[in-house]
């Protein structure tokens, strides 16, 4: 066994998000291990990045997804490419068939990874209260899913790859299932997980009428307004704006945290934020562990202060 196989997952407008997250940590994992890094396509989606193959999944039974279509096609590619390491997205689809797949291979599925270290995978307990790191028997495969956020695509490296059409022989009798539409999340107004700049407001704006406070921000910004649990549930804003193991998860440029103290169930939800900007009057808020530049002060001060520099900055 040697190498990465990172297996992408199509979505109605090309690879999924996830995906490109996915093979941005099998470029990391290989310059880690100094390992090569290959990529499985189904259908024709294209992928722009440095690998040293891509694996176009093609078959008739293929077009639409099933669990045992996709898990007997993956089985021939994993047993002709032989990687050491399989990586997947930590989609709907994946938990569908994923660990179905490592089973055929006596293997478990370590879901939600968060991380690599000295050989061990990370991943989050009890809505990231905390950190297990498994470490995988040595000389056997690893399948793994990788949890969104926890790398970047923007840091994917882009390029080029020699592209192999895999063909897996597949017996129609395999298929027990009758392939369905594509599982699909409710409609959203707004799509938090696409903004570069995002602000987000806590309980530390007290009540419902002072959100504009911190809408005035959002808007010097050019960024998409979001806000913790305790928001969504009042009412304040809707629950489509919530950030955090129960709403939304968020990997923007900025985050900015305005009145949000930094419980744990939020902190899941936006915690691969490139830059995060952290704004409380506790000097002791959790935030402040994970924000890169921190304001301790009143926000009804602080925030009304930022909006007139940004507006002056921005001319």
């Amino acid at each position: 066994m040697n190498g990465i196989l990172v297996v992408t997952e199509t979505g109605l407008n090309g690879l999924h998000k996830m995906s490109l997250e996915t093979v941005a940590a099998g470029q990391q994992l290989s310059r880690e291990l100094g390992q090569p890094v290959s990529a499985a396509v189904f259908l024709t989606a294209p992928l722009s990045a440095k690998l040293d193959r891509v694996y176009r999944v093609q078959h008739d039974l293929l077009s639409a997804y099933t669990a045992d279509g996709y898990t007997a096609a993956l089985e021939a590619l994993i047993h002709q490419a032989d990687p050491a390491v399989v990586l997947f997205p930590h989609t709907y689809q994946v938990r569908d068939f994923a660990p179905k797949l490592a089973t055929r291979f006596g293997q478990v599925l370590i879901s939600d990874i968060i991380g690599v270290h000295e050989g061990k995978w990370r991943r989050q307990l009890f809505q990231g209260k905390l950190n297990a790191d498994f470490l995988p028997q040595p000389g056997t495969r690893v399948f793994a899913s990788i949890q969104a956020g926890a790398f970047r695509a923007d840091q994917l490296e882009a390029g080029a790859a020699p592209e192999e059409i895999f063909s897996p022989a597949l017996d129609p009798s395999l298929l027990r299932q009758k392939p369905e539409p594509p599982f699909r999340e409710s409609a959203r107004a707004v799509d938090l997980s696409a903004a570069d700049v995002i602000v987000s407001v806590g309980r530390g704006i007290k009540e419902q009428d002072n959100i504009p406070v911190v809408e005035e921000l959002a808007k010097a910004l050019g960024a998409e307004l979001a806000a913790s649990r305790p928001i969504c549930d009042n009412g304040w804003l809707p629950m489509e704006r919530q950030v955090g193991s129960s709403g939304q998860t968020v990997a923007p440029k900025v985050y900015v945290a305005v009145g949000i103290s930094g419980a744990i169930q939020h902190l899941v939800g936006m915690k691969g934020s490139k830059t995060i900007v952290a704004i409380n009057k506790d000097p002791n808020a959790p935030i402040f562990e994970v924000a890169d530049y921190g304001i301790i002060g009143d926000l009804f001060e602080v925030v009304p202060a930022l909006v007139d520099e940004v507006k002056k900055a921005r001319g």
